[in-house]
């Protein structure tokens, strides 16, 4: 697999590489990541094409869970007293998929950066948003994702609560605009 480069926009573990927004570490080639497509969510291994997941079938809220084995659902929210997530073993995309109804895990690494709490935790409100909304497929349009992202990055490591993170998502998705048609 060809070594991608970062483009420096970033958003706790999503970051765009090479005109894609990516969830993991594309840096090495013992891997895996999530990859935002056109057509879906698209999970990249070491030895593997990778699996499509369309965007049609995500149904269910997409969550982010920390620890090396996607059983790890209670390490939610494993994060430091400064506000970062604690562990460095990789993450977890969880969703629940429509024909046939499944609960599905995508794997990623983490970075060696470390990853702002409210950072994941703004990423995690931006994709049910999304969900809720009727919306998902906008993260295929990568013009779009760097809208939203650039509304959700920076400011303090804090007001995570959940109608604070809520309302960032909203005023996130208002300003990046109704995307590509």
């Amino acid at each position: 697999m060809p070594r991608m480069e970062a483009d420096g926009t970033r958003l706790g573990p999503l970051e765009l590489v090479d005109g894609c927004w990516v969830v993991g570490d594309t840096s090495r080639a013992d891997t895996h990541w999530v990859a935002f497509r056109p057509d879906g969510l698209h999970q990249h291994g070491p030895d593997s094409e990778g699996q499509l997941t369309p965007w049609s079938r995500i149904m269910l809220g997409i969550w982010l869970t920390w620890g090396k084995h996607a059983r790890h659902t209670n390490d939610h929210g494993v994060y430091t007293f400064r506000g970062m997530v604690a562990t460095r073993e990789g993450g977890w995309m969880h969703m629940t998929l429509r024909h046939p109804y499944e609960d599905v895990q995508l794997r990623f690494d983490q970075h060696a950066r470390p990853y702002r709490a409210v950072d994941t935790l703004r990423l995690e409100f931006l994709l049910r948003q999304l969900i809720d909304d009727g919306k998902l497929h906008l993260l295929g349009d990568v013009e779009w994702v760097g809208r939203a992202v650039a509304c959700l990055v920076g400011g303090k490591n804090s007001r995570l609560t959940q109608r604070a993170l809520r309302r960032a998502a909203v005023e996130a998705l208002a300003t990046a605009g109704p995307g590509a048609p």
